[in-house]
């Protein structure tokens, strides 16, 4: 299990802070490898990264989505080795596009605070043109995704326009309803008319396997494409980088 430990800086009680869960919760995914141990720092102090906040948020959402510790075991082995912070919040962003809403209504103050950083109202602009957060109807309130915010707040830092920024989202929004449909047929296809326990078992089945196809196909067409794009040549052996 191996991932990149970004600027290892908050102590466990911060950590749970942001992740929104307890500090138990984090020694309990700890001592069972769940989540990698921290650098240890000064006056042997655990000092944990953006990765172990993005995977701790990867375990949370698939623990949301009904799996079993022995599951989410299973599903972080599959994962490749070396994720950073980044590929880690979009893992978790797929795995949260099955679930109905996962919404939660916060106030400027806490959404700050969740996101780890002040946002001014250019920030929410862009947040709010990805998709992360919406106006809510309480007076300085807003709508947001807890995961989504944390891969958005990272975007911030990426020099993109919100007109780009919505124009991106709207191609991924349609190119996954698409792929979308066309697993709902071949689900349809698999099982009996109308026998929605055995649709819903199905899908159970094939969620961790389609999000890590539909991660593994984008990185590698991605990939191929910015290298056509700056005239680079295929690496030596015919692998992705």
């Amino acid at each position: 299990m191996t991932i990149e430990i970004e600027e290892p800086s908050l102590t466990v009680d911060e950590l749970a802070a942001r992740a929104g869960v307890t500090v138990r919760t984090v020694r309990f995914y700890g001592t069972r490898g769940l989540l990698p141990p921290p650098a240890i720092g000064p006056r042997r102090v655990g000092r944990y990264g953006a990765g172990h906040l993005a995977r701790l948020a990867l375990i949370e959402e698939l623990r949301r989505q009904g799996m079993t510790l022995a599951a989410i075991e299973r599903y972080l082995d599959r994962l490749p080795a070396g994720l950073d912070a980044h590929d880690l919040a979009v893992h978790r962003a797929v795995v949260a596009s099955w679930a109905p809403d996962a919404q939660e209504t916060v106030t400027r103050k806490e959404l700050c605070r969740r996101a780890g950083r002040a946002l001014e109202p250019g920030d929410v602009d862009r947040l709010t043109a990805m998709g992360v957060l919406t106006e809510a109807p309480a007076e300085d309130s807003y709508r947001v995704d807890p995961g989504l915010l944390r891969l958005g707040v990272r975007l911030l830092d990426v020099p993109l326009s919100p007109e780009s920024i919505l124009a991106a989202r709207t191609v991924l929004v349609e190119h996954a309803r698409a792929a979308a449909q066309e697993m709902s047929r071949l689900l349809r296809e698999e099982v009996s008319e109308g026998d929605a326990r055995a649709v819903r078992s199905l899908s159970a089945h094939m969620q961790p396997l389609v999000v890590q196809a539909l991660l593994t196909a984008f990185q590698r067409s991605l990939t191929e494409e910015v290298r056509e794009w700056l005239g680079e040549p295929p690496p030596a052996d015919g692998s992705p980088e």
